[in-house]
């Protein structure tokens, strides 16, 4: 825990008006991670508003409708209707907000290096309205440093100073898309602040709406346990994907190791090959800790080799295709070839970062006719691409050379899958115990 922070007016102010709930919250940014954010706190009290510069969210969530599958419509229309959830696009209405949550994107530019250009504009917004006894928190994830080198001194830049006028916290987001078990409320949350009172306010907000908080001594800190967790899924993924490779070549079944492997109650934690990395985090925060290393003069050989072994599975399973096919005499160029899931995981509409998509676009490039089916992705765009999903019957009528299951979403009727006789490459052990012919798994 942290020492507590020596009391000014504005500290003081703003724990009363958190633990009376009169703090109004704003969150910037409603995606998978600021609408459930949002969400929450007006579900214990506060009254949120969130801001977004695309319309269209806004409206939506002013209409009591949810576009992210981990909030329910009905919790989303019950906070609205209760006054305590609204959405804009005015980013002038930060400055009534006592705390402000920023929850924006941070991508990687084509170079690997990090993108910050979304929590820049999020922070410039902020500071336009910067008041005394105003609350700064970030959640986007990013590479330790970011707080206090880049949003600290946008803050301060007009002389207000973090920590005793205003106050500024990260608190890295863990959202698991899709996860029925944790959520926003159950999640832990990790908290680091710019000063002892930053931690001390964030601590008391996150407090009145999640079950834990742990305070840490620094946002570095902060920012650090974030990409410690993604790199070491990362790494980790990349270890059984390059076993996957070797299992193959020894002809071995990996799931059957894992499945083995697992059974060790001591030392061991079990992950599983895949077509390749998704989602916004994994493939991307060990990029941003590699680069960051690299400007203290450090270089994560460990952390690069993983994220080139993750990055070829796409490869590796396009080979799977074009070795299904050669077993009918088939080449990839010409044949038609059916994508079964394109979401980045199980039971998602998320694309982002996708395997799938690299997988499409290097069967495009080898001639063949692709086709997808996804209950929860319907349509896709991918570059020049654009593609509208069909249902896996509809697909299957169409009599595709093979299928490649790259998401293994609950929905999917496997068994008219497998009785339909065509080539299938399973990359998610998605056909578990089923013996076939025709089915090759990565």
């Amino acid at each position: 825990m942290t020492t507590s922070a020596p009391a000014n007016t504005h500290h003081v102010t703003l724990l009363e008006r958190i633990r009376s709930k009169e703090a109004k919250v704003g969150v910037i940014g409603l995606g998978y991670v600021g609408l459930p954010l949002a969400v929450e706190f007006a579900r214990h009290g506060f009254r949120v508003t969130g801001f977004d510069v695309d319309q269209n969210k806004a409206r939506a969530i002013n209409e009591g409708k949810s576009y992210i599958p981990d909030v329910h419509t009905s919790d989303l229309a019950a906070s609205v209707k209760a006054g305590k959830l609204r959405a804009t696009s005015d980013m002038s209405e930060l400055a009534a907000m006592d705390v402000i949550d920023i929850a924006v994107p941070t991508p990687l530019r084509k170079t690997k290096d990090p993108d910050l250009s979304y929590v820049v504009q999020a922070v410039e917004a902020c500071a336009a309205t910067l008041r005394p006894g105003q609350l700064i928190i970030l959640e986007s994830t990013t590479y330790p440093g970011t707080t206090d080198e880049v949003v600290q001194p946008m803050l301060e830049a007009r002389g207000l100073r973090a920590d005793a006028d205003f106050f500024l916290a990260f608190s890295p987001e863990r959202v698991d898309p899709g996860n029925q078990q944790f959520n926003t409320r159950n999640i832990p949350k990790i908290v680091g602040g710019a000063g002892p009172a930053s931690t001390e306010v964030a601590a008391a907000l996150y407090s009145s709406a999640v079950d834990k908080v742990i305070p840490v001594s620094s946002t570095r800190v902060a920012e650090m346990v974030k990409l410690l967790e993604n790199t070491f899924r990362a790494v980790n993924i990349g270890l059984v994907n390059e076993i996957a490779l070797m299992s193959h070549k020894m002809n071995i079944d990996v799931w059957e190791v894992i499945d083995a492997a697992r059974t060790k109650p001591f030392g061991f934690m079990p992950f599983y090959p895949g077509p390749g990395l998704g989602g916004h985090c994994i493939p991307i925060d060990p990029f941003y800790l590699s680069w960051k290393a690299r400007q203290s003069g450090f270089e994560c050989r460990f952390i690069e080799l993983a994220g080139h072994v993750n990055s070829s599975m796409p490869d590796y399973v396009v080979e799977r295709v074009a070795e299904a096919l050669n077993t009918g005499r088939k080449p990839i160029n010409g044949s038609k070839i059916l994508l079964v899931g394109v979401a980045y995981k199980k039971d998602v509409n998320d694309m982002r970062e996708s395997p799938a998509l690299d997988i499409l676009e290097l069967l495009l490039r080898r001639g063949a006719q692709v086709s997808y089916t996804d209950p929860w992705v319907p349509e896709l765009k991918h570059g020049m691409t654009v593609l509208r999903a069909l249902e896996l019957s509809a697909a299957l009528e169409q009599k595709p050379d093979c299928a490649v299951i790259c998401t293994d979403h609950a929905g999917f009727d496997y068994g008219s899958l497998v009785k339909s006789g065509t080539l299938i490459v399973d990359t998610r052990n998605a056909l578990r115990g089923v013996k076939a012919a025709s089915i090759f798994r990565l």
